[in-house]
Protein backbone atom coordinates (compact mmCIF):
# COMPACT_ATOMS: atom_id res chain seq x y z
CA UNK A 1 0.00 0.00 0.00
CA UNK A 2 1.46 3.05 -1.28
CA UNK A 3 0.36 5.56 1.44
CA UNK A 4 2.47 8.85 0.51
CA UNK A 5 1.55 8.04 -3.15
CA UNK A 6 -1.87 7.87 -2.85
CA UNK A 7 -1.98 11.64 -0.77
CA UNK A 8 -4.59 13.29 -2.61
CA UNK A 9 -7.29 10.41 -1.00
CA UNK A 10 -5.89 11.11 2.18
CA UNK A 11 -6.03 15.32 1.89
CA UNK A 12 -9.84 14.41 0.30
CA UNK A 13 -10.70 12.28 3.80
CA UNK A 14 -9.09 15.05 5.60
CA UNK A 15 -10.15 17.80 3.98
CA UNK A 16 -14.31 16.40 4.40
CA UNK A 17 -13.88 16.12 8.05
CA UNK A 18 -12.62 19.04 8.52
CA UNK A 19 -15.21 20.98 6.65
CA UNK A 20 -18.51 18.93 8.38
CA UNK A 21 -16.39 19.83 11.45
CA UNK A 22 -16.44 23.44 10.65
CA UNK A 23 -20.02 23.23 9.70
CA UNK A 24 -20.66 21.66 12.99
CA UNK A 25 -19.13 23.99 14.91
CA UNK A 26 -21.08 26.87 12.82
CA UNK A 27 -24.86 25.81 13.50
CA UNK A 28 -24.79 24.42 16.91
CA UNK A 29 -21.34 26.20 18.69
CA UNK A 30 -20.20 24.43 21.66
CA UNK A 31 -22.12 23.82 24.89
CA UNK A 32 -20.18 25.56 27.48
CA UNK A 33 -20.15 24.11 31.24
CA UNK A 34 -20.28 25.88 34.22
CA UNK A 35 -16.42 26.18 33.99
CA UNK A 36 -16.70 28.66 31.44
CA UNK A 37 -20.47 30.43 32.34
CA UNK A 38 -20.47 30.49 36.02
CA UNK A 39 -23.34 28.67 37.54
CA UNK A 40 -24.14 25.66 39.60
CA UNK A 41 -24.18 21.97 39.01
CA UNK A 42 -26.14 19.44 41.23
CA UNK A 43 -26.24 15.91 40.09
CA UNK A 44 -28.28 13.73 42.47
CA UNK A 45 -29.56 9.78 42.12
CA UNK A 46 -32.55 8.47 43.03
CA UNK A 47 -32.53 4.99 45.56
CA UNK A 48 -36.01 4.11 43.51
CA UNK A 49 -37.24 4.45 40.05
CA UNK A 50 -37.02 8.07 38.97
CA UNK A 51 -40.17 10.04 38.36
CA UNK A 52 -41.45 11.48 35.16
CA UNK A 53 -38.46 14.19 34.12
CA UNK A 54 -41.11 16.66 33.14
CA UNK A 55 -42.96 16.40 36.55
CA UNK A 56 -39.71 16.81 37.85
CA UNK A 57 -38.83 20.25 35.87
CA UNK A 58 -42.49 21.46 36.68
CA UNK A 59 -41.39 21.41 40.50
CA UNK A 60 -37.98 22.80 40.40
CA UNK A 61 -39.31 25.69 37.69
CA UNK A 62 -42.28 26.17 40.36
CA UNK A 63 -40.30 26.41 43.43
CA UNK A 64 -38.48 29.73 41.43
CA UNK A 65 -35.34 27.77 39.89
CA UNK A 66 -35.46 28.91 36.48
CA UNK A 67 -33.09 29.91 33.76
CA UNK A 68 -31.00 26.62 34.40
CA UNK A 69 -31.68 22.73 32.65
CA UNK A 70 -33.07 19.43 34.27
CA UNK A 71 -31.32 16.27 32.13
CA UNK A 72 -31.50 12.78 33.54
CA UNK A 73 -28.20 11.33 33.55
CA UNK A 74 -29.04 7.63 33.75
CA UNK A 75 -31.13 5.24 34.39
CA UNK A 76 -32.35 6.56 38.36
CA UNK A 77 -29.54 9.80 37.90
CA UNK A 78 -30.17 14.07 37.20
CA UNK A 79 -28.48 16.58 36.73
CA UNK A 80 -29.63 20.45 37.21
CA UNK A 81 -27.82 23.41 35.78
CA UNK A 82 -28.47 26.29 37.03
CA UNK A 83 -27.15 29.83 37.65
CA UNK A 84 -24.44 30.38 40.70
CA UNK A 85 -26.79 29.12 43.84
CA UNK A 86 -26.13 29.99 47.58
CA UNK A 87 -26.25 27.13 49.94
CA UNK A 88 -29.71 27.83 51.54
CA UNK A 89 -30.97 27.83 47.51
CA UNK A 90 -28.62 24.63 47.14
CA UNK A 91 -30.40 22.62 50.19
CA UNK A 92 -33.89 24.15 49.17
CA UNK A 93 -33.10 22.39 45.84
CA UNK A 94 -32.19 18.78 47.40
CA UNK A 95 -35.60 19.62 49.44
CA UNK A 96 -37.70 20.23 45.73
CA UNK A 97 -36.16 17.25 44.61
CA UNK A 98 -36.68 14.65 47.55
CA UNK A 99 -40.38 14.93 47.20
CA UNK A 100 -40.29 12.65 43.98
CA UNK A 101 -38.49 9.64 46.26
CA UNK A 102 -35.20 9.20 48.62
CA UNK A 103 -31.91 10.20 46.85
CA UNK A 104 -28.46 10.75 47.46
CA UNK A 105 -26.08 13.43 46.26
CA UNK A 106 -23.66 12.53 43.79
CA UNK A 107 -21.90 16.34 43.48
CA UNK A 108 -22.31 19.95 43.47
CA UNK A 109 -20.32 22.53 41.69
CA UNK A 110 -20.61 26.25 42.08
CA UNK A 111 -18.51 28.55 39.71
CA UNK A 112 -18.88 32.37 39.42
CA UNK A 113 -19.01 34.06 36.01
CA UNK A 114 -15.93 36.07 36.36
CA UNK A 115 -14.17 32.69 37.20
CA UNK A 116 -15.46 30.83 34.49
CA UNK A 117 -14.69 33.74 31.83
CA UNK A 118 -10.97 33.77 33.86
CA UNK A 119 -10.65 29.61 33.32
CA UNK A 120 -11.72 29.91 29.80
CA UNK A 121 -9.55 32.48 28.92
CA UNK A 122 -6.45 30.61 30.54
CA UNK A 123 -7.34 27.53 28.69
CA UNK A 124 -6.88 29.43 25.51
CA UNK A 125 -3.19 30.55 26.39
CA UNK A 126 -2.78 27.21 27.60
CA UNK A 127 -3.44 25.90 23.87
CA UNK A 128 -1.56 28.96 22.08
CA UNK A 129 1.77 28.45 24.47
CA UNK A 130 1.67 24.76 23.96
CA UNK A 131 1.39 24.90 20.05
CA UNK A 132 4.09 27.46 20.24
CA UNK A 133 6.44 25.28 22.50
CA UNK A 134 5.95 22.16 20.07
CA UNK A 135 7.09 23.92 17.23
CA UNK A 136 10.25 25.24 18.89
CA UNK A 137 11.18 22.09 20.19
CA UNK A 138 10.33 20.16 16.78
CA UNK A 139 12.15 22.50 14.97
CA UNK A 140 15.19 22.41 17.37
CA UNK A 141 15.07 18.67 17.19
CA UNK A 142 15.41 18.04 13.41
CA UNK A 143 17.68 21.39 13.06
CA UNK A 144 20.26 18.57 11.30
CA UNK A 145 18.06 17.47 8.33
CA UNK A 146 17.96 20.94 6.81
CA UNK A 147 19.44 19.63 3.68
CA UNK A 148 16.00 18.31 2.36
CA UNK A 149 13.22 20.92 3.96
CA UNK A 150 13.85 23.54 7.06
CA UNK A 151 13.41 22.07 10.53
CA UNK A 152 10.79 24.41 11.28
CA UNK A 153 8.74 22.94 8.83
CA UNK A 154 8.18 19.59 10.54
CA UNK A 155 7.54 21.27 13.65
CA UNK A 156 4.83 23.11 11.73
CA UNK A 157 3.26 20.02 9.90
CA UNK A 158 3.44 18.52 13.26
CA UNK A 159 1.16 21.36 14.66
CA UNK A 160 -0.85 21.12 10.91
CA UNK A 161 -2.05 17.35 12.01
CA UNK A 162 -1.99 18.13 15.82
CA UNK A 163 -4.69 21.02 14.51
CA UNK A 164 -6.72 18.38 12.21
CA UNK A 165 -7.22 15.96 15.06
CA UNK A 166 -8.32 18.78 17.48
CA UNK A 167 -11.13 20.77 14.98
CA UNK A 168 -12.24 16.86 14.46
CA UNK A 169 -12.93 17.03 18.58
CA UNK A 170 -14.71 19.89 18.79
CA UNK A 171 -17.00 19.05 15.48
CA UNK A 172 -17.73 15.79 17.47
CA UNK A 173 -18.50 17.78 20.74
CA UNK A 174 -20.59 19.97 18.75
CA UNK A 175 -22.23 17.40 17.59
CA UNK A 176 -22.77 15.87 20.12
CA UNK A 177 -23.74 19.13 22.86
CA UNK A 178 -26.82 19.09 20.14
CA UNK A 179 -28.26 15.74 20.30
CA UNK A 180 -27.34 14.79 23.96
CA UNK A 181 -26.17 18.00 25.92
CA UNK A 182 -22.62 17.67 26.08
CA UNK A 183 -21.17 20.18 27.49
CA UNK A 184 -17.66 21.40 27.33
CA UNK A 185 -15.43 22.10 30.94
CA UNK A 186 -11.71 22.18 31.76
CA UNK A 187 -11.91 18.48 31.65
CA UNK A 188 -12.82 18.72 27.64
CA UNK A 189 -9.84 21.57 27.94
CA UNK A 190 -7.74 18.72 29.03
CA UNK A 191 -8.67 15.88 26.43
CA UNK A 192 -8.21 18.76 23.99
CA UNK A 193 -4.17 18.85 25.31
CA UNK A 194 -4.04 15.14 25.88
CA UNK A 195 -4.81 14.57 22.04
CA UNK A 196 -2.73 17.06 21.18
CA UNK A 197 0.10 15.60 22.74
CA UNK A 198 -0.39 11.86 21.39
CA UNK A 199 -0.90 13.43 18.26
CA UNK A 200 2.54 15.42 17.96
CA UNK A 201 4.29 11.63 19.73
CA UNK A 202 2.87 10.12 17.39
CA UNK A 203 3.92 12.36 14.19
CA UNK A 204 7.29 12.42 15.96
CA UNK A 205 7.92 8.79 15.91
CA UNK A 206 7.50 9.18 12.09
CA UNK A 207 9.17 11.79 11.19
CA UNK A 208 11.93 10.98 13.40
CA UNK A 209 12.65 7.61 11.23
CA UNK A 210 12.17 9.45 8.05
CA UNK A 211 15.48 11.90 10.05
CA UNK A 212 17.33 8.15 10.22
CA UNK A 213 16.34 7.54 6.82
CA UNK A 214 17.68 10.36 5.27
CA UNK A 215 20.90 9.96 6.61
CA UNK A 216 21.56 6.78 5.17
CA UNK A 217 19.40 6.34 2.30
CA UNK A 218 20.07 8.24 -1.43
CA UNK A 219 16.96 7.35 -2.90
CA UNK A 220 14.45 10.33 -3.86
CA UNK A 221 12.73 12.31 -1.31
CA UNK A 222 8.99 10.54 -1.73
CA UNK A 223 10.90 7.06 -1.58
CA UNK A 224 12.73 7.95 1.70
CA UNK A 225 9.39 9.45 3.59
CA UNK A 226 7.41 6.56 1.99
CA UNK A 227 9.93 4.01 3.45
CA UNK A 228 10.00 5.74 6.74
CA UNK A 229 5.89 5.43 7.15
CA UNK A 230 6.18 1.63 5.71
CA UNK A 231 8.52 0.86 8.74
CA UNK A 232 6.38 2.80 11.69
CA UNK A 233 2.97 2.14 10.47
CA UNK A 234 2.43 -0.72 12.58
CA UNK A 235 3.59 0.76 15.82
CA UNK A 236 1.62 3.83 15.45
CA UNK A 237 -1.53 1.43 15.33
CA UNK A 238 -0.60 -0.77 17.42
CA UNK A 239 -0.27 1.96 20.47
CA UNK A 240 -3.23 3.83 19.34
CA UNK A 241 -5.45 0.36 19.37
CA UNK A 242 -3.79 -0.30 23.28
CA UNK A 243 -4.93 3.31 24.25
CA UNK A 244 -8.44 3.31 22.60
CA UNK A 245 -9.42 -0.07 23.91
CA UNK A 246 -8.33 1.47 27.53
CA UNK A 247 -10.58 4.12 27.03
CA UNK A 248 -12.92 2.28 26.06
CA UNK A 249 -13.03 0.29 29.67
CA UNK A 250 -12.91 3.85 31.23
CA UNK A 251 -16.07 5.03 28.92
CA UNK A 252 -17.96 1.82 29.68
CA UNK A 253 -17.25 1.03 33.29
CA UNK A 254 -16.16 4.08 34.55
CA UNK A 255 -18.38 6.66 36.44
CA UNK A 256 -20.45 9.50 34.51
CA UNK A 257 -17.53 11.96 35.18
CA UNK A 258 -15.28 10.54 32.99
CA UNK A 259 -17.72 9.27 30.28
CA UNK A 260 -17.26 12.32 28.83
CA UNK A 261 -13.19 12.52 28.91
CA UNK A 262 -13.02 9.81 27.74
CA UNK A 263 -15.13 9.49 24.80
CA UNK A 264 -13.35 12.67 22.86
CA UNK A 265 -10.27 11.11 23.71
CA UNK A 266 -11.15 8.25 21.76
CA UNK A 267 -12.53 10.40 19.14
CA UNK A 268 -9.18 12.40 18.94
CA UNK A 269 -6.88 9.57 19.46
CA UNK A 270 -8.20 7.60 16.47
CA UNK A 271 -8.20 10.06 14.13
CA UNK A 272 -4.88 11.65 16.01
CA UNK A 273 -3.44 8.08 14.39
CA UNK A 274 -5.09 8.43 11.12
CA UNK A 275 -3.68 12.16 10.94
CA UNK A 276 0.22 10.58 12.02
CA UNK A 277 0.38 8.52 9.14
CA UNK A 278 -1.85 9.64 6.25
CA UNK A 279 -1.69 13.46 6.72
CA UNK A 280 1.64 14.87 8.09
CA UNK A 281 4.31 12.84 6.01
CA UNK A 282 2.34 13.02 2.73
CA UNK A 283 2.60 16.78 3.14
CA UNK A 284 5.81 17.04 3.79
CA UNK A 285 6.07 15.41 1.10
CA UNK A 286 3.63 18.10 -1.02
CA UNK A 287 5.16 20.51 0.43
CA UNK A 288 8.58 19.35 -0.64
CA UNK A 289 7.62 18.96 -4.12
CA UNK A 290 5.93 22.45 -4.18
CA UNK A 291 9.47 24.01 -3.06
CA UNK A 292 11.34 21.86 -6.28
CA UNK A 293 8.69 23.16 -8.41
CA UNK A 294 8.84 26.60 -7.40
CA UNK A 295 12.82 26.68 -7.95
CA UNK A 296 12.41 25.37 -11.61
Amino acid sequence: MKIVKQRAVWFSISGGLMLVSCLLLAMYGLNLGIDFTGGSLLEVEYKQERADITAIRATVESAGFTGGQVQPSNERGLLVRQPPLTEDQHQTLIEDLSTFGELDELRFDSIGPVIGQELKQKSLWALALIFIAIVAYVAWSFRKVGSKIKSWKYGFLTIAAGLHDVVVALGVAALLGHVMNFSVGTAFVAALLTILGYSVNDTIVVFDRIRENLTKDHHTFESVVEQSVTETIARSINTSLTTLLALLAVYLFGGETTKDFALILMVGIFVGAYSSIFIASPLLVSWQKWMDRDKK
